[in-house]
């Protein structure tokens, strides 16, 4: 997962992009960059690490122009190095590009661009779609390239790119400055803008606008390019159109709760998703003290899980704020060393007593093991936990870092593949298994039929259930596991 903002404006956008581009820190921490357009130039920064703590004053100032793009990274492709940091930089026709999601055809991408004796940078999946773009813009004209010539080569080029993505793109056209603003055709990867102190901006999500004060307009559609110019209207096309499943594990936990996506408030999500899983537990007859949530991410699911349940709301852990997000941390030990300084339990509010704890999800069960553990030696008498989404059961190839089911705790414990989400007698038993394994009075993750009564649009829950709304061939498959296994030695919880 990662983040993208792109603004077009007045004066240097470069120094608001990497405001936006802080706002988006949750969404990767290993690298950054931004890229402007200057006239014929198109300077470009990439760094490692925070933003906040990489960008100087000789940074923006080598970063001029009214038109600026940005991106933070946690690599689901390629390597956390500074070669794959985003935006790249294509000389012909003279654009770069950055991306949030994952491209599932990447050897087949390379096997077209050697044809015509094109040769990569990065092992980052967005260089190849880049590269194939380019090609594509080239082959209708040499030099002063329109609107329509954007159009027909993003069309061209995603007959042969496949995957989930939004795309942000810096270039001109028709002569004129233009951010190009690209969203696959079941808008998998979320993607707003708006508009503000003269300038559009682009974005992830919503709260990169807030930061620099741009109004949300709404959200780029699935299969829409939309064509940012300043002192003009959005130029808004459909390239292809699809059937719209945005990821619903953006909502779980990816995205920040102040952030509105496809809509939606991700806050308001969280407490409908709460609520539900209140009346799960509730069905089991079940006793606590209070509720707990693990911080930050479920605090409103947990507060709306007390609310319905009559039960005392308590912050049971201090977070510190200068840790990062144990899950989008490459290998284990990173993960770990992550957590003791993440987290801090208040001993006095577990001591003792019956302790309902709520989290977002079980994805490899490490680093909840840990936070287990963690509450046990503060003595409570019961510990339970209750999940407001249901079992991860299934890898994610569309850039969420799950994509191998081999390090997922939830397959392990149950007996069938088939896809849908778990019967009620097969998600007890799993509950059942997993609470055992992981030291729980007891475990409830949300029912599957909840999550569709909270979303009951269509989505991407494949993670969930195995419907995957873009096909991924068995090679395909191969090749992303592959690829990820030999980035990260991956810590199994069994």
């Amino acid at each position: 997962m990662c983040g993208i903002a792109g603004i077009i404006g007045t004066g240097d956008c470069a120094r608001e992009v990497a405001v936006a581009l802080q706002a988006l820190q949750h969404r990767g921490q290993d690298s950054s960059g931004i890229g402007s357009v200057c006239g014929e130039e198109f300077p470009l920064v990439h760094k490692l690490g925070l933003v906040g703590q990489s960008y100087g004053a000789e940074d923006m100032a080598h970063l001029p122009g009214p038109l600026a793009i940005g991106h933070v990274r946690y690599p689901t492709v390629g390597r956390g190095l500074l070669r794959d940091a985003q935006p790249f930089f294509h000389r012909q026709p003279g654009l770069l590009m950055a991306h949030n999601g994952n491209f599932i055809n990447v050897r087949e991408m390379q096997e077209v661009l050697r044809e015509d004796s094109i040769h990569l940078l990065s092992q980052c999946d967005v260089e190849p779609a880049m590269c194939l773009f380019a090609l594509e813009m080239m082959r209708r004209r040499r030099r002063d390239h329109t609107l329509e010539d954007a159009l027909a080569a993003l069309d061209a080029t995603f007959t042969r790119a496949a995957g989930a993505f939004s795309i942000l793109v810096a270039l001109k056209l028709d002569g004129i400055p233009t951010l190009m603003a690209v969203r696959d055709p079941n808008g998998i990867r979320p993607l707003v803008w708006g508009q503000g102190n003269g300038s559009f901006t682009v974005a992830s999500e919503s709260v990169a606008l807030d930061a620099v004060g741009a109004h949300l307009e709404g959200d780029v559609a699935p299969g829409e390019a939309v064509f940012f110019r300043r002192d003009q209207e959005p130029i808004r096309r459909t390239w292809r159109r699809g059937e719209a499943a945005p990821c619903i594990f953006e909502f779980i936990y990816f995205a920040r709760p102040d952030s509105t996506m496809n809509g939606r408030s991700v806050y308001g999500m969280r407490q409908d998703l709460g609520r539900e899983l209140a009346r799960a537990w509730a069905q089991k007859k079940l006793s606590a003290d209070l509720v707990v949530p693990i911080p930050d991410t479920a605090r409103p699911s947990a507060a709306a899980v007390a609310e319905e349940l009559h039960i005392p709301f308590r912050e049971g852990f201090i977070k510190n704020r200068y840790s990062g997000r144990t899950f989008i941390m490459a290998s284990p030990g990173e993960r770990q060393n992550a957590l003791r300084l993440k987290l801090n339990p208040i001993a006095s509010e577990f001591r003792d007593r019956r302790v309902l704890v709520v989290d977002d999800s079980i994805v490899r069960g490490t680093t909840l093991s840990r936070t287990i553990h963690l509450i046990r030696e503060q003595g409570p008498r019961e510990i339970h936990l209750a999940i407001y989404s249901p079992p991860v059961l299934y890898p994610c190839y569309y850039g969420i870092d799950m994509s191998t089911r081999e390090e997922l705790a939830a397959p392990r414990f149950v007996e069938s593949a088939t896809e849908g989400f778990l019967s009620e007698a097969e998600q007890r038993r799993l509950e059942h298994n997993l609470a055992a394994r992981l030291g729980l009075d007891s475990l409830t993750y949300l029912p599957g039929e909840a999550l569709r009564r909270v979303h009951p649009g269509g989505c991407c829950a494949a993670c969930f259930e195995g419907r995957y709304p873009l096909p991924v061939s068995d090679e395909r498959r191969r090749w992303i596991e592959e690829d990820r296994r030999c980035v990260v030695q991956r810590e199994l919880l069994f």
